[in-house]
Order: C-alpha cells, then sequence, then structure tokens
C-alpha cells in the first residue's frame, strides 16, 4: 500500500506575513507622528476675558486660555499650547489636495 503525503500550506508563516503587512500599511496610512501632541509657544491676541485667564486666539485660528492673566482685550501676550503636529507640517492641506483630485 502506497501512503500519500497531503502537504499543508504553512498558515503560521502566513498569518506572521499578513500581521507584518498591515502593520507596515497602518504606520505609513495613519501616521502617528501626526497624531502627537507638539508644544507651541506664540504670541496671541486677546479676545476674551474670564475667570479662569484670557483667552487668546492664536494665528493658526486655535483658542487658547492664558491663566494668570491681566492684559486686556485687543493685547497681544505671549502663549505656550499644544497642537497636533498635523497642523504645522501641512498634513491636513496635503490630504485636502489629494481628495480634490481624486473627486469628480
Amino acid at each position: 500500500m502506497q501512503q500519500t503525503t497531503i502537504k499543508k500550506t504553512p498558515a503560521l508563516k502566513f498569518i506572521a506575513i499578513m500581521a507584518i503587512a498591515t502593520s507596515v500599511i497602518l504606520v505609513f496610512t495613519i501616521t502617528p507622528w501626526n497624531i502627537v501632541p507638539t508644544l507651541v509657544t506664540e504670541d496671541v491676541s486677546v479676545i476674551a476675558i474670564t475667570d479662569y485667564g484670557c483667552v487668546g486666539e492664536s494665528s493658526m485660528g486655535i483658542s487658547v486660555v492664558v491663566s494668570y492673566c491681566d492684559a486686556s482685550v485687543g493685547d497681544v501676550i505671549s502663549a505656550t499650547f499644544y497642537v497636533p503636529a498635523m497642523k504645522l507640517n501641512g498634513y491636513y492641506d496635503r490630504i485636502e489636495d489629494k481628495l480634490t483630485t481624486v473627486i469628480p
């Protein structure tokens, strides 16, 4: 009697390769370095005075609360705040440009 051997596909190797490929694709599409907040110090113009301090608006359009502020509305003060890195490096703009080329 002859014995036939059935070759099985290497499922473990295939799953490992797929996991590595998926993680590489996720790293390049999600780009976590664009989500990480970046500390920015900028001169902001005061738009309101509250109980918590002054509310200022940065040149990027971000509202910033500066505690212990004695400025008045319209003054320019220095503020330190966090913004996502993608706001600084133009990531949003590049995505928007790509979307306009794709949408008919």
